[in-house]
């Protein structure tokens, strides 16, 4: 897909939250997983993929990840569990649907 991504990565359900953008999804949670990925999250073991947004420009994609950011832990909470009740990891569904 052309355009970017935004994601959450936790460590644990209700644990440590990061959340990124990128416009290649899958070899950017590759990266993560493989400790290469941000600060916080190989500081607190963040590689279970939790939420994932598509937007049709990485500008756009960008604009979403800074509002995110901006928001209180309990919002960031809601908006993955109403989309994944049970925190499960979407890496695996993703990159089937890429590759």
């Amino acid at each position: 897909m052309a355009g970017g991504w935004v994601y959450i990565l936790c460590n644990k359900p209700h644990g440590a939250l990061y959340v990124g953008v990128t416009a290649d999804l899958v070899r950017r949670i590759a990266r993560h997983r493989a400790g290469e990925g941000g600060k916080h999250s190989r500081k607190y073991h963040c590689r279970r993929l939790v939420h994932v947004e598509a937007h049709g420009s990485i500008d756009e994609a960008i604009r979403r990840e800074k509002a995110i950011k901006a928001w209180l832990r309990v919002w960031k909470l809601r908006l993955i569990q109403e989309h994944n009740p049970a925190w499960e990891d979407l890496f695996d569904r993703i990159a089937a649907i890429d590759g």
